[in-house]
């Protein structure tokens, strides 16, 4: 029986809050009730173009994503693969702007791009955004969430807890910060569960003067529409840089593919679709030409990609990988100005008014494996009738980009550079 060739994507982001000054830890036994003034209208009625509510993310975030991935790429070690998921960054400092105020809550916006809505739009907009992820297919696992841990004793804003339950769907829960190791303990164990054990000891070290952890986890596992024959699966060599060759396992499919060759911006473009609403689109820059295209690339060539797209004939050879990746987002995040939030000035008085909190670190880790599962859905094989005519041949043996898409709410999930499919 032929393997089926899967996809499984992943990542889980931590936003610990600490007390901003220590002095104030007596006053946390604050109950957080009079939250009046704030008159929060719970009218969610989703305007009449609440279908797509949710896409007016869709072009702040996918800036964010490119200014966050030049932001890493320039502080990576030459060869490191890059992997992160925009969209999960985006909800988590969404998350964090919901009980921010002043200077703080106005830098997490213009960073974000979301200068032009209230946080009342951009909540509603999450919402929606997680409706539509929530009706995973039976051919695709999605899930995107969030928790907050809280410290026990500390009493956070009623409004903050609920506008995060209601539009984050998040999960809140206590943990005893004065005891790290079963804190940690506990977060771990939360995100193990909601990543299908595949991030399972993320967090290794917490602050006795922690008083918040906000999570976020995004998770895919997809098949691909049209699975790759295990039996063509072949050793081959792949170029990381001009001295460096490493052995990979390289599939190979001869299909018809959304291809495009963009010889202006020296770079080919696949799309693999998933089955459901999901595809990873990859970009092969041309040898010697990735510099050049991650300087120039941002989302209007995504999306001239995406439209120059026609359908191919093409010998695609493509390595099975498995990363992993981890990043501490404090420096990026400063770099790209949200700085208030780490230091003694900042304001999330929409979370306490009693404590003063800052952010002490944001740390993100991903995890992609393109891979063959023995599943019976895979005996099923398509068969291609293919025009008469020379195959385009794709062979992706050195550094490219990859995207996973998400269609119904035109968000990027996931993306990162593949320098190197065999460093875990």
């Amino acid at each position: 029986m032929r393997g089926i060739f899967a996809s499984c994507a992943l990542s889980a982001l931590l936003l610990a809050a600490a007390w901003a000054d220590h002095h104030h830890e007596g006053h946390h036994h604050h109950e957080g009730h009079h939250e009046g003034h704030h008159h929060h209208v719970a009218d969610a009625s989703h305007s009449h173009d609440g279908e797509l509510s949710c896409h007016k993310l869709s072009a702040p975030n996918a800036d964010f994503a490119f200014a966050l991935y030049k932001s890493l790429n320039a502080n990576a070690a030459a060869g490191k693969n890059i992997f992160f998921s925009p969209l999960g960054i985006s909800t988590a400092l969404s998350m964090l702007s919901t009980g921010a105020a002043g200077e703080t809550h106005s830098q997490l916006f213009s960073s974000l791009g979301y200068s032009a809505h209230t946080q009342e739009q951009v909540n509603e907009a999450y919402e929606h955004l997680f409706h539509m992820m929530g009706h995973s297919q039976a051919d695709q696992k999605m899930d995107v969430g969030n928790g907050v841990a809280v410290r026990t004793g500390f009493n956070p804003l009623e409004k903050f807890l609920k506008d995060i339950k209601h539009y984050y769907s998040g999960e809140i829960f206590n943990v005893d910060f004065t005891k790290p190791a079963e804190a940690a303990a506990e977060i771990n164990r939360f995100i193990a569960t909601k990543t299908n054990n595949k991030i399972r000891d993320m967090v290794k070290d917490l602050d006795t003067e922690m008083a918040m952890v906000l999570i976020n986890y995004v998770y895919f596992k997809g098949q691909w529409v049209k699975p790759f024959d295990g039996n063509h699966t072949q050793k081959a060599d792949f170029n990381v840089d001009e001295n460096t060759k490493v052995q990979v396992d390289m599939m190979m499919r001869t299909g018809r593919f959304d291809f495009y060759h963009d010889a202006d911006n020296h770079t080919t473009v696949i799309m693999l679709p998933y089955k459901g609403n999901t595809s990873m689109m990859i970009v092969l820059p041309d040898a010697g030409k990735m510099t050049e295209v991650e300087g120039y690339i941002n989302k209007d060539h995504i999306k001239h990609w995406h439209d120059s797209l026609f359908r191919s004939s093409v010998d695609l050879y493509m390595p099975k990988f498995s990363i992993s990746t981890e990043a501490s987002l404090d420096s990026t995040l400063k770099a790209m100005g949200i700085t208030n939030a780490f230091g003694q000035t900042a304001d999330f008085s929409g979370m306490s008014t009693e404590v003063k909190l800052k952010v002490s670190k944001v740390s993100h880790q991903a995890v992609l494996s393109v891979d063959e599962t023995g599943t019976e859905a895979a005996a099923a094989t398509t068969i291609e009738i293919m025009p008469m005519s020379m195959p385009e041949v794709l062979r992706l043996d050195r550094p490219f980009l990859t995207f996973i898409l998400e269609h119904s709410t035109k968000s990027i999930l996931f993306m990162g550079k593949i320098n190197d499919p065999t460093a875990m």
